[in-house]
């Protein structure tokens, strides 16, 4: 199933395709991947396929619309069996509603299997010329010193000129997590990455999400700098939401209640892509940009240690934060004092 070597690509894309089988994944000729891609998707996957061709490694590629209708409710068979007999796996396919559930199986695999896995939802053109871009390994660097300084902070608050003024007590019980774009078999991380994240222990306050909305509600809806979307967080739950777009305000509430944990705040992020410079309206990118990130969600408890779950996970990103943690600034207006 390799039909990626006849898909012709733009060779822009070579120089962020390199980055992620060469430097973000370290993929050695002995090992085996598996690539899960989508049409939309398919002509930046024959870009990774190139790089994989060149370093001579096996690999399976899987296009999801050659296996069945999508939106899929599961993960093919296919994939999963070959995903059990991989080192590295590859995830490049474009969000559809309802999806979240095949995207969990198959990190259930990588997790259980300690596989190097690149989530790559929603992966497009800018971000292969400008997010997949980035010097990873300067990202990890800055990612080692945010990770130190956050992992011993009792209190980490965050406030923006738009209204955002959020606390967040952390549970020293649960662990943070950096996922830098060096991807290891610890942790499957994003492409691009440039991040560090853990399950809070409680958020209070209000959020102004001025930047995106994760999940298929990103696509829909994009940049949200002219139509901010406003939430207040009491208890770690979300207790309100408002928005001078009514649609998304409804579509983001609706998709909150889910389930009993789906307006429970999960993830408690700090952004560290220091090659990002604003909003673009894609989550896989824009929840990299130096700031604050949380999500209402699956807090990934097979890693942190939350002893809870959700169905759902939705990022909501800001932008230009001022942060604290404990009484040590770490960030003015967006850019990392440190």
């Amino acid at each position: 199933m390799n039909e990626l070597k006849s898909v012709k690509f733009d060779p822009e894309y070579i120089p962020g395709a390199r980055n992620a089988v060469r430097v973000c994944l370290r993929v050695q000729p002995e090992e085996k991947v598996t690539m899960i891609t989508d049409h939309a998707s398919r002509e930046i996957a024959a870009s990774i396929a190139s790089e994989l061709n060149a370093i001579g490694v096996e690999y399976r590629a899987f296009i999801l619309e050659d296996l069945g209708a999508r939106p899929m409710t599961d993960m093919p068979a296919p994939v999963l069996e070959d995903l059990d007999s991989s080192q590295v796996s590859i995830y490049a396919v474009v969000a559809q509603p309802h999806e979240l559930r095949t995207r969990m199986q198959m990190t259930d695999v990588v997790n259980r299997r300690g596989i190097r896995h690149a989530h790559m939802v929603n992966i497009e053109r800018r971000i292969m010329l400008e997010g997949m871009r980035a010097d990873f390994l300067k990202v990890d660097e800055l990612s080692l010193r945010v990770l130190e300084i956050a992992q011993s902070a009792k209190v980490i608050r965050a406030r923006t000129h738009a209204g955002t003024d959020i606390t967040a007590a952390m549970n020293p019980n649960y662990k943070w997590l950096k996922t830098s774009g060096i991807i290891s078999t610890k942790k499957w991380g994003n492409l691009p990455g440039g991040e560090i994240f853990t399950t809070p222990g409680e958020v209070n306050g209000v959020f102004v999400i001025d930047g995106v909305v994760g999940d298929y509600l990103c696509a829909k809806y994009g940049d949200l700098r002219e139509t901010p979307l406003t939430i207040h967080i009491e208890g770690n739950r979300l207790k309100s939401a408002k928005c001078s777009n009514r649609d998304l305000e409804s579509d983001f509430w609706n998709y909150t209640h889910t389930d009993e944990n789906s307006d429970r705040v999960g993830e408690f992020a700090i952004g560290t892509n220091i090659g990002l410079n604003g909003v673009i309206g894609n989550i896989l990118q824009d929840e990299k940009l130096p700031g604050i990130h949380i999500a209402f969600v699956n807090p990934y408890g097979a890693h942190t240690g939350a002893e809870w779950d959700s169905t759902t996970h939705i990022d909501v990103v800001g932008t230009k934060f001022d942060i604290w943690a404990d009484d040590r600034q770490i960030m003015s207006a967006g850019k990392f004092v440190i």
